[in-house]
């Protein structure tokens, strides 16, 4: 009789890690490209035509400078080489030199910036003409115009881009819409109509669900980005208005312009952890992160004022009086590789 012995099943493969598109932009993960950049926060103010820029350490405004007419966005280059200011009246872009904080040229001739950003591989600046309702593809080391994509809806005005970069999704605020470009074209290969006012869009760290701030509806959908469906919706607050990722990527916090209050919105429940009021009440918009994650910088639109937010519990920081109408501020420099524009969409 032959005698057998038990066989020990193989060990389990291990099973790889979730994907993160935001796996670059941890806590001070700096690119080398960064290493000279000064911490500042630049604050373009587009009822006055000028940028003020502030000192995170202090949280005083040290520089003021006139950039272009009706200033929108602050915008980092794709290589992190350069801060763009969006003059959206002005037709033009105002260039600044991250290791001075400085203007570091003359202002670039560009039709209606009202924002930018830059396809994933860096062939391309995209400048959102939202007046002209046409996304413009310029080359972004000449400036030269190689492509003009038309679209159909009005009020085209920010962008967010798919995990394998395949595709691009911008709303449209003023037809309650959003344009799906596939960026090899590129070529406009849908619309779908979320309804109210959409503003800002972020993509989740998985890549499977695109987040729409809609200040009308006073929350955010929820869309699939590959069939390009509505599949949800979240109430936060009165406004909302801008998103930005924590630096872990387990939250998103939401700006709710129309009743002064901050939303952290949980990735992995969809749900809303819990709700941040500004003392006093303000109109909090667009801004970013920390590099350390420590800090929620958001500007005062209707207040002519900056809020730095703690992201550990909410508090105020600080309230820094800035020039009127203060729009899409830049916390630089930021964790990650390379840049994808607005005021600091990194990967």
């Amino acid at each position: 009789m032959t005698s057998t012995s038990a066989v020990s099943p193989p060990p389990e493969a291990p099973q790889p890690a979730p994907p993160n598109v935001y796996a670059f932009d941890g806590m001070n993960q700096f690119s080398p490209a960064v290493r000279d950049a000064r911490p500042l926060v630049y604050v373009p103010n587009s009822d006055s035509n000028t940028v003020d820029v502030i000192d995170p350490a202090t949280f005083k405004v040290i520089d003021h400078y006139v950039t272009g007419a009706r200033p929108q966005h602050v915008v980092p280059s794709w290589d992190l080489s350069t801060l763009y200011v969006t003059n959206n009246d002005g037709n033009s872009l105002t260039p600044i030199d991250p290791t001075t904080g400085k203007i570091k040229g003359p202002n670039i001739r560009v039709d209606d910036p009202y924002n930018m950003y830059f396809t994933p591989d860096g062939k391309y600046a995209v400048v959102v003409a939202e007046a002209l309702q046409r996304l413009d593809f310029y080359d972004p080391h000449t400036w030269q115009l190689r492509t003009q994509l038309r679209v159909d809806c009005p009020g085209v005005d920010h962008i967010d881009f798919a995990a394998d970069a395949s595709f691009l999704v911008a709303t449209c605020e003023f037809s309650g819409k959003l344009v799906k470009v596939d960026l090899r074209a590129p070529a406009v290969v849908g619309y779908l109509t979320v309804g109210g006012m959409p503003q800002d869009i972020k993509i989740d760290p998985r890549g499977e669900v695109l987040y729409v701030a809609d200040m009308m509806a006073s929350g955010l959908y929820l869309v699939d980005p590959i069939r390009f469906t509505k599949i949800g919706f979240l109430s936060t607050g009165a406004g909302a208005h801008g998103l930005y990722p924590s630096r872990d990527a387990t939250t998103m916090y939401v700006s709710n312009r129309g009743e002064g209050s901050v939303s952290v919105v949980d990735f992995g429940t969809r749900q809303v952890r819990t709700k941040w009021s500004i003392p006093g009440g303000g109109s909090p918009d667009m801004g970013g992160v920390s590099a350390d994650g420590s800090v929620l910088w958001l500007t005062g639109r209707y207040n002519s004022e900056v809020y730095a937010i703690s992201t550990k519990d909410g508090n105020l920081l600080a309230r820094i009086k800035v020039g009127p109408g203060p729009h899409g501020a830049c916390v630089w420099p930021q964790p990650g590789r390379y840049s994808l524009g607005h005021t600091g969409i990194l990967r």
